[in-house]
């Protein structure tokens, strides 16, 4: 069996950081506090669009009613569109994405850094920052 390139892994890696970061998108895991919790790390950390600072719990405990969850469990509600999505591995274990979005007519540049630990298998976001588009931006 040979070994797997690098490139190969770092394309992995990338990959898997951009469909952890679509399921984050997904209206379904964003109502569930056990499907969240699985993608954000436990040192997880946000700066909103509005500017303000986010922790992992106070984050869990928002994200049902926060913009993309559809409201009251309503999983078909509105959806962040996102494009441009890219990403680049910083270190083993560390990958950084960007990407924009439209909600609501308002687009934001979006960036997240998603970590796995030595001995884990599964990516999860460790820091998340949003920066709103002005019109004609």
């Amino acid at each position: 069996m040979s070994p797997i390139s690098q490139e190969t892994q770092e394309s992995a890696d990338v990959n898997a950081a951009i469909d952890a970061e679509l399921q984050l998108l997904d209206p379904a895991v964003r109502t569930s506090r056990p499907l969240a919790a699985r993608l954000l790390d436990p040192e997880f950390v946000e700066v909103g669009a509005s500017g303000r600072r986010w922790t992992y719990e106070e984050m869990l405990a928002a994200l049902p009613e926060l913009d993309g969850g559809g409201g009251e469990g309503d999983a078909g509600g509105p959806r962040f569109k996102p494009s441009g999505m890219r990403g680049v591995v910083l270190a083993p274990g560390i990958v950084h994405l960007t990407y924009e979005t439209v909600f609501g007519g308002r687009r934001a540049r979006r960036s997240s850094l998603w970590r796995r630990r030595d001995g884990e298998t599964e990516w999860r976001m460790y820091y998340h920052q949003a920066t709103p588009v002005p019109d004609g931006g």
